[in-house]
C-alpha cells in the first residue's frame, strides 16, 4: 500500500516535471525564434542598405565619369586653341626681334 502511494506520488512529480519541462523548452523556443526573427529583419536591413549604397555609388561614378569626360573635352579644346594660336603669337614676338633696334651699335 505505501508503495501504491510511493508510486503514485513520484509518477505525479515525474508527470509535473515533464510538463514544467516541456513548457520551459517551449518558452526557450519562443525566446530563441524571437531572436532569429530579429536577426533577419537586421540582415535584411543591412542588405537593403548595402544596396542603397552600391546603387549610390554607381551613380557617383558615372557623374564623376561625366565629369572627367567633360574636363577632359575642355581641356582638348584649349590646347587645339593655344595650337592653332600659337604660330601666331611666335611670328609677333619674332618680329618684334627682327625688327628691334641693335642695343650696341658696331
Amino acid at each position: 500500500m505505501i508503495l501504491s502511494i510511493i508510486g503514485i506520488v513520484l509518477g505525479t512529480i515525474a508527470i509535473g516535471l515533464f510538463i514544467w519541462l516541456k513548457n520551459d523548452q517551449k518558452m526557450s523556443n519562443d525566446l530563441h525564434e524571437g531572436d532569429l526573427e530579429a536577426a533577419k529583419h537586421a540582415y535584411e536591413a543591412l542588405m537593403e542598405d548595402f544596396n542603397n549604397y552600391q546603387v549610390d555609388n554607381e551613380r557617383k561614378i558615372v557623374g564623376l565619369e561625366k565629369q572627367i569626360e567633360i574636363n577632359s573635352k575642355e581641356h582638348e579644346r584649349k590646347i587645339v586653341r593655344l595650337t592653332t594660336e600659337l604660330p601666331k603669337v611666335i611670328r609677333k614676338v619674332i618680329g618684334h626681334i627682327e625688327f628691334a633696334k641693335p642695343l650696341d651699335k658696331k
